[in-house]
């Protein structure tokens, strides 16, 4: 027993361990492991606990492959997904955290490693087979692999989407052993076996996108509809005047027919029900509001770089906030509070201590909405860690400064935008957040970017009565701020600053994308050209330079926010049918760049329409479907449409 000693990895010697030749049971429990050096041998090891540390990654323990009995419980960061790994490194194991593991182990090992074999071999002969020339070289096969490792690892689907983590791990391998004996190649040696398991399968219908095919046009959206659950009754929308937490003001529409250039039949790759009350599945009034994709993790902390992509993105709306694979359409986990309604999500990346000698990386997700207060999220360990009681009222969004990773700012009816310190939590999950400034609006604040140029200097705002600027340097002693600046546009015959600004955000640095209550128009401005950082005094009027009109929906419906893609100088929007609007402005930007840039005259049409598809329900397609949200990923490979009828739909880009 070498338990309650505080041990960390390094305290275990392989060369002391390696002369324990006999030794058959091990009680490691309740010390500081965060893992099992690679070479401790112990050949006759039969009996192991390591209850209660801080484990990360269970396949070191294929080095022990006489083991019996294994309990690890209370490692915060082990999942469902490493009890099935160990199951399948284990031959011999029989009983893990205390329960009889044998029937499942066994068909682990044999019922899966079977199905997944015929998937793997199946998705080559279909996918790949024939793109090897009878005579290949070196470099050819190094490309296949590649692509065939990658292909096959989002593609093969079985089992529950809990185990996705194991099942992408386990079909790496076998499709390393696969290539191995057909093509001669190297089996990786350091390939981390990966299986998945249930009696219940759950098989994708979905055609690989393959990597070998990558040649499509940016923007050009493509695909099929997979594991569509979606089956709602009709039903009359809720009709409500705006108020805190209730976001919808005008429900009149009256737009005319739009008519895309050259629109492609293109459909969702996946539609989800997945924020239903009380996982209700005739839930389709809950609205779903805001979505924000994961960030990558430089430092490899996920253990699957492929689930480490930017393809995972949060969700929110209703009484819960979803993490969504948008390959696979998987759920990968979901956060319920009952007396919530999400409003916002976004992430960050703290550098984390997870023992006394290591820090590693890990996102967090704050969640925000009716009550006021934001949650906290580890994503990783699967734990709602904190809250912090940011304000009396409902807050209507969240964002994170993308140079000080602990600053939050947080924006809610109260006509106030918080900006707070949130901590990096200790070991234990302990951290202290404060109040840095308190921005006073004038209006409720709807949307808020932070100035690309100067994150730390100035922040805009678009709110119910306008559009407004604040300067939020902290060296400033003022801790409650008025706004420095408040813009005017165009109004129908003059210029005006009083209206409803529900989008906001930046196309590159200076580009700013808004969207008013002016029926169908979103303006691009200079933020430079707009600005007076020289002028002295607070809550100044100031003239927006406008660069350009959007064509967008003539409906006077509000809060059907845009969002931007600065990688692909992209714009989006949704409207009041459930079709997206999609503008590609790279033919635009370098001329508005220049210090000469003029407005363009006309305005500009959308690239492509995206229209919502005939989806049935009960027989008839569900009436009014508003598109309250859509977000792309970095690399502008997925759309994700957020809507009114607690649907969310996936496009991928073809």
């Amino acid at each position: 027993s070498l338990s309650k000693l505080q041990l960390k990895t390094g305290d275990l010697d392989p060369r002391l361990f390696s002369r324990l030749r006999h030794l058959q049971k091990l009680d490691l429990s309740d010390n500081l492991l965060d893992k099992f050096p690679n070479s401790l041998t112990l050949p006759d090891l039969r009996v192991l606990n390591c209850n209660n540390n801080k484990l990360e990654d269970v396949t070191a323990l294929k080095q022990f492959p006489l083991l019996e009995e294994l309990t690890y419980e209370n490692n915060v960061y082990l999942t469902l997904n490493d009890d099935y790994k160990v199951m399948f490194l284990l031959q011999n194991l029989r009983r893990l955290n205390g329960k009889d593991i044998t029937k499942l182990a066994n068909h682990v090992r044999c019922v899966n490693s079977r199905k997944l074999t015929s998937k793997v071999t199946a998705h080559w002969e279909k996918f790949f087979h024939d793109q090897l020339p009878e005579k290949y070289t070196a470099e050819q096969v190094k490309s296949i692999k590649k692509k065939f490792l990658k292909s096959v690892q989002t593609n093969v689907v079985y089992g529950p989407s809990s185990l996705s983590e194991f099942t992408r791990w386990r079909v790496k391998m076998i499709a390393e052993e696969f290539l191995a004996h057909s093509l001669g190649l190297e089996l990786n040696s350091d390939t981390e076996p990966e299986e998945k398991t249930d009696e219940n399968e759950e098989e994708s219908t979905e055609s690989p996108r393959e990597a070998a095919e990558d040649v499509a046009q940016v923007g050009d959206f493509s695909s099929y509809i997979s594991n569509v659950t979606v089956t709602p009754r009709k039903r009359k929308r809720n009709r409500s005047k705006s108020s805190p937490g209730s976001k919808r003001s005008k429900t009149q529409s009256n737009t005319e027919e739009e008519a895309a250039p050259n629109p492609r039949k293109s459909k969702p790759l996946h539609f989800l029900q997945c924020h239903s009350k009380g996982n209700s599945r005739e839930d389709f009034k809950t609205q779903l509001w805001s979505c924000v994709f994961e960030p990558v993790l430089d430092s490899g902390a996920r253990k699957d770089p492929i689930v480490s992509s930017s393809r995972t993105v949060a969700t929110c709306g209703g009484e819960s906030v979803c993490l969504i694979d948008c390959e696979t359409g998987t759920v990968l986990k979901k956060y319920k509070v009952a007396t919530e309604e999400f409003f916002s999500v976004a992430w960050t990346t703290l550098t984390m201590e997870i023992s006394d000698s290591r820090k590693k990386a890990h996102n967090i997700l704050a969640a925000a909405g009716r009550r006021g207060i934001v949650k906290l999220i580890h994503v990783a360990a699967d734990f709602c860690y904190g809250e912090i009681k940011a304000h009396k009222k409902p807050i209507a969004t969240v964002c994170f400064s993308p140079t000080q990773e602990t600053h939050l700012f947080t924006a809610s009816y109260d006509k106030r935008i918080a900006l707070w310190d949130i901590g990096i939590p200790d070991c234990d999950y302990n951290f202290k957040a404060s109040q840095l400034l308190v921005l006073e609006t004038a209006s409720v604040p709807l949307r808020i970017a932070l100035v690309p140029t100067c994150p730390e200097q100035y922040l805009l705002a678009g709110c119910e009565d306008g559009c407004f600027a604040w300067n939020i340097k902290l060296d400033k002693g003022q801790k409650s701020r008025p706004f420095e600046a408040i813009f005017q546009f165009p109004d129908e015959e003059s210029v005006t600053t009083s209206h409803r600004v529900d989008g906001l955000a930046f196309l590159n640095d200076d580009v700013v994308v808004s969207k008013s209550s002016k029926p169908g128009c979103i303006y691009l401005w200079s933020w430079s050209r707009s600005f007076d950082a020289k002028g002295k005094g607070c809550q100044r009027t100031m003239s927006a330079v406008i660069l350009a009109e959007l064509e967008w929906s003539t409906t006077d419906m509000s809060y059907l926010t845009l969002s931007t893609c600065p990688a692909r100088e992209y714009v989006f929007c949704g409207d009041e049918k459930g079709s997206v609007w999609m503008y590609n402005l790279s033919s635009y930007t370098t001329a508005w760049g220049s210090a000469k840039g003029k407005r363009s005259e006309r305005r500009i049409s959308p690239t492509q329409i995206l229209k919502w598809p005939e989806l049935r329900v009960n027989g008839e397609q569900p009436p009014e479907i508003l598109v309250n949200n859509v977000v792309a990923d970095p690399a502008f490979t997925y759309l994700v449409v957020l809507t009114s009828v607690n649907i969310t739909a996936i496009w991928k880009k073809s």
